[in-house]
């Protein structure tokens, strides 16, 4: 199995900061698990996943944190911090902060008007492609109401539609039209694209989520394949109120660049679906999370206190990062966020009189924050829209030693986990500043202290899969 034409986004992880020089750290909320299921596939291959393949921040993502609630729909989220010491660096903290989603009640949840696009092209015929896709949309099908409506577009060599707007009602119907579909011919995917954005415009609901769910490997071959190009035309059907959500699949030649680019352009999620298992959890048990938006938006600002932190540095989130500026700017795109969805960053940070990873400047100084900040490690803000309005929320809340515990092992349950997820990620990247006493059978340790009470056995799989990993790297250090 080849997997060196699998493409990925190329991204640097994010340097360490010094709090002195810049203070401020802004990045786009990411609620994609597409990377853990896909290091996951590779994983039960007997394989390591590309460096690239592993995005941190999806990975820690993939897992429910079981954070408080927050009480309504117009305050839709409710913030989480905690800070304990880094299991890696004996001189650093995690700064551990997470969000929760308002959960909508079924009764409160529009009705949606989808278009399922879906790839038929030759790439798509082994069983983990279209036949694997068929099955998944049968389990979305099973959770549509009667005031949902479907619509239907196929493309390969051309794009055509399958089925006309349909009652949720009309399961049936839905079931017909898709197993007519065989895969075979070339991608004409940006064809593809614009025909089901017209039918969703066709059938615009003001009242309505208005959606694209798109099921490819990503491989587009014929007419516009050029993901900046595509970007662009994605953008201009979020701004009229069209979505669009990347569902991909199969190996070898998965686009996962072409992915990226649409999800992110497209307000939507991306995640890659290796089972049945994952279109289960993606669309029966998470299915408001999938496709029915809470906020749109959402963008995450820290400002640490040069007098308590001396540096930083943000696990994951690469692709994620916006300019200071851009989190008061209403026009700048971010991250959507699902009913009942939460968000989790890590940050890695060096408390003030620890030794730094860089020499002190000359010249500079920690300046203590104006209006006092005592004891304040940093300052959190968020910023959201709820859906279908223009100007954002703020909400916001300083970051303190009362957040801090003393241990790791004190730290609350979901502070271990992610912060095994995120030792997991990193030390799939050979991310040099896990450094080399922080081993696999460390990893399994922190994680093994925060199961819980995992009724769909997710956390065990996953120290499974590290497990798996040592074994690969082993594999893979034979000479």
């Amino acid at each position: 199995m080849r997997t060196e034409t699998e493409r990925y986004p190329g991204a640097l992880a994010n340097p360490v900061r010094q709090v002195a020089e810049a203070p401020v750290s802004t990045f786009s909320i990411d609620v994609d698990t597409a990377s853990y299921s896909n290091v996951r596939r590779f994983l039960n291959d007997g394989r390591l996943p590309p460096a690239d393949a592993v995005r941190v921040e999806e990975m820690i993502n993939y897992f429910d944190y079981s954070y408080p609630r927050p009480e309504n729909a117009q305050t839709p989220f409710r913030p989480f911090v905690a800070v304990a010491p880094s299991p890696w660096s004996s001189e650093r903290q995690i700064l551990h902060v997470g969000l929760q989603g308002y959960e909508s009640a079924a009764r409160e949840r529009p009705p949606l008007n989808l278009v399922f696009l879906i790839d038929t092209s030759g790439s798509m015929m082994s069983e983990d492609r279209l036949p694997l896709a068929r099955k998944a949309l049968g389990v979305l099908i099973d959770q549509l109401r009667p005031q949902d409506g479907v619509a239907m577009v196929a493309y390969a060599g051309s794009a055509g539609a399958v089925l006309a707007p349909t009652s949720g009602r009309q399961k049936l119907k839905m079931r017909c039209a898709m197993e007519t579909l065989q895969a075979g011919g070339s991608t004409a995917g940006g064809e593809g694209l614009a025909l089901a954005y017209a039918l969703a415009r066709e059938n615009f609901d003001p009242k309505a989520i208005n959606r694209v769910v798109l099921m490819t490997d990503g491989d587009f071959n014929v007419g516009v394949a050029d993901p900046s190009k595509l970007k662009d035309f994605v953008a201009d059907k979020r701004k009229e109120g069209t979505y669009l959500s990347v569902f991909g699949f199969g190996r070898g030649n998965y686009n996962d660049v072409m992915m990226q680019t649409l999800a992110q352009n497209g307000n939507g999620t991306a995640a890659y679906i290796d089972s049945l298992n994952e279109a289960r959890r993606l669309f029966r048990d998470d299915f408001s999370k999938q496709l029915f938006p809470i906020a749109d938006d959402v963008k995450i600002q820290i400002e640490f206190n040069p007098a308590t932190v001396r540096e930083y540095r943000l696990i994951g989130y690469e692709t994620r990062m916006l300019a200071r500026e851009d989190f008061n700017n209403d026009q700048v795109d971010a991250g959507e966020v699902g009913s009942g969805a939460s968000v989790t960053a890590l940050y890695e940070i060096t408390p003030a009189g620890a030794r730094a990873s860089v020499d002190p400047l000359r010249y500079g100084q920690a300046r203590p924050p104006a209006g006092g900040g005592a004891g304040e490690l940093a300052f959190l803000k968020i910023r959201y829209k709820l859906p279908g309005q223009p100007a954002s929320r703020l909400l916001e809340r300083p970051i303190s030693s009362a957040d801090a515990f003393p241990t790791l092992a004190n730290a609350p349950e979901s502070t271990r986990w992610a912060v095994a997820v995120a030792d997991f990620g990193q030390k799939l990247k050979n991310d040099p500043r896990l450094g080399s006493s922080f081993d696999w059978p460390d990893i399994v340790e922190v994680a093994q202290t925060a199961r819980g009470q995992d009724p769909f056995g997710q956390r065990a799989e996953f120290v499974q899969l590290v497990r798996a990993a040592a074994t690969a790297r082993r594999v893979n250090d034979l000479p």
